[in-house]
């Protein structure tokens, strides 16, 4: 999978054309989001000077930024409408993120607003006590290990952004696929522990806002069919991979 790339386009533009620049911009952004190649964009005003403009956009790749975007029909009509303000422009590049990204303090971790440590704990003894106690899962965990609930609580931790200490205890997300080589999970079994783990999260007192929920709640069907997925018959260990790190609205660009 071709990572993404980002191109600035950094723009100086005399105050007496920021209105039509603006009104340009708005309109050529229309072809901007029906472009499949097209990930996002925003366009910036400098707050100090307010004649620097910054043009963001996230592309699929630079391949199809430069032989699918400019080769489509939506690239006529997006270029004539910024066609005046090509003089304007300072730099226009594209830039690979790296790894050096994350979000800021501003913004409590999943892990946080959950209420931390203890409150994961509580989460996975609850939930594995009822696991334990329904005719279609049970089976599944027959040979449970004492230590289960807790090590399932570092990885949830750590998944919603508290601390590695899964990662530095047991491994990556390879170790944790790996407990499911063979076990030939059904999607009615799948379907019974997303079921359940809400059914916990309510008795454990983790929060109930639409936002954090519906954030455990992706996660809980993204992780259980990769679950389901790795431990059918024809699944091949994938490459090693960190925890993956889930947040509000965003998921982790790993593939199944």
């Amino acid at each position: 999978m071709t990572a993404n790339t980002v191109e600035y386009i950094r723009y100086r533009v005399p105050e007496q054309q920021a209105a039509p620049f603006l009104a340009a911009y708005t309109r050529a952004a229309v072809q901007l989001a029906a472009a499949p190649q097209c990930v996002d964009y925003g366009l910036t005003r400098c707050e100090e000077e307010p004649e620097s403009w910054i043009l963001r956009i996230t592309w699929t790749s630079t391949e199809d930024h430069i032989e699918g975007f400019r080769r489509s029909e939506l690239f006529p009509p997006f270029f004539a409408e910024i066609r005046p303000y090509v003089e304007n422009i300072e730099e226009m590049r594209h830039y690979r993120p790296t790894g050096v990204q994350g979000g800021g303090g501003a913004v409590p971790t999943l892990y946080d607003w959950a209420g931390g440590a203890e409150a994961f704990s509580r989460l996975t003894e609850v939930f594995y006590d009822k696991v334990l106690k329904d005719d279609l899962l049970a089976p599944l965990f027959a040979d449970l290990a004492p230590e289960h609930a807790a090590h399932v609580a570092l990885w949830l931790a750590e998944v919603f952004g508290g601390p590695a200490a899964y990662s530095d205890t047991h491994g990556g997300h390879g170790h944790m696929v790996a407990k499911h080589f063979g076990k030939h999970i059904t999607e009615p079994q799948r379907r019974r522990w997303v079921n359940l783990v809400q059914d916990a999260a309510d008795d454990a007192g983790l929060p109930k806002d639409a936002e954090f929920r519906s954030a455990f709640l992706a996660y809980v069907e993204w992780g259980t069919r990769l679950a389901v997925y790795f431990s059918g018959q024809d699944a091949k260990p994938p490459a090693e991979q960190p925890v993956p790190k889930w947040s509000w609205g965003a998921m982790p660009p790993y593939q199944g």
